[in-house]
């Protein structure tokens, strides 16, 4: 039982990846490769700083501000110097992991019996408590905040301009918006969402890792998939806010996923191949007969 929801913890912990990857692959089209280094980016800053005695909420919004000014610096590139978006994200991301080891100063750092932005819900709980009760409740009202805050800023006039980069880039700049500020912005929001989900990660494992962030974005990717698998069971596929709201049940399904992978007795080591599957199954899915039959 702790296992499933562990991966329930882990999984609402990874929800910010999945939003800010939904807003670059399905806001702006972008493939951002920086979450590779954004998301280990925030684990870190907030590593480096526990280790100093910081408090775990301050660095939460350190790490954040963090992965937003490397997602600025992707932004920045693929506009301004007119770089292909994929190999921009490339670039920061190399640049990232010498960056982050630099926080860091080794390659692993653990942070057992550190307090965490977990321990105060523990403490509120009681040491009766399941070990995974406190993460579940603290995750839970972090990203059902997140998910108000973002559905709210979409329907805002600026989010209805990021929307509309997205979906017709000369649309919108002939309506006299800056596309550029716009993608830069998204792009800089993407990643620092990203990296608050790495200091949340590093928090909830007790450690972070140079390695954590390496191929995250397809994880990122195969959760927003599956929750538009979701979502296509409503009308139209719903609005954004039911759109955020499937990408963070298909994070939580992925995780419950890779659960099932290890409860079979498969290794660590064959995750990689697992997550493959589980994107190819979620991209054909909907494609299926099947499928469009149930949505029929």
């Amino acid at each position: 039982m702790e296992l499933w929801f562990g991966a329930v913890a882990l999984g609402l912990a990874y929800a910010f990846l999945g939003m800010g990857v939904f807003i670059t692959m399905r806001i702006y089209n972008f493939p951002d490769i920086t979450a590779d280094g954004s998301l280990t980016a925030g684990a870190a800053i907030t590593a480096a700083l526990l280790a100093h005695g910081w408090n775990p909420f301050i660095t939460v919004a350190v790490a954040t501000a963090g992965g937003f000014v490397a997602g600025l610096l992707t932004g920045l590139i693929h506009t301004k110097l007119k770089v292909n978006g994929l190999l921009a994200g490339i670039l920061v991301m190399t640049a990232l992991y010498s960056i982050n080891l630099r926080i860091m100063g080794r390659a692993n750092v653990p942070l057992i019996d550190i307090p965490t932005v977990i321990t105060p819900f523990a403490t509120l709980l009681g040491s009766d408590s399941a070990p995974y009760s406190a993460p579940i409740l603290f995750f839970s009202l972090l990203v059902a905040a997140a998910l108000f805050l973002l559905s709210f800023l979409f329907r805002t006039d600026f989010g209805l301009g990021m929307r509309a980069t997205g979906d017709n880039e000369t649309m919108i700049a002939a309506q006299g918006v800056s596309t550029d500020r716009m993608k830069i912005v998204g792009i800089g929001l993407s990643n620092a969402l990203i990296a608050a989900s790495g200091s949340l990660v590093a928090q909830y494992q007790s450690f972070a890792d140079i390695g954590m962030g390496i191929g995250i974005v397809v994880f990122g990717l195969a959760s927003v998939i599956i929750g538009e698998t979701v979502a296509g069971l409503f009308p139209n596929g719903g609005g954004i806010g039911v759109r955020l709201l499937c990408v963070l049940l298909g994070t939580i399904l992925f995780r419950e996923l890779v659960a099932l992978v290890l409860k079979l007795g498969l290794e660590p080591s064959d995750l990689k191949i697992a997550t493959a599957f589980f994107v190819l199954l979620a991209i054909i899915l909907p494609q299926s007969k099947f499928w469009i039959r149930r949505k029929g």
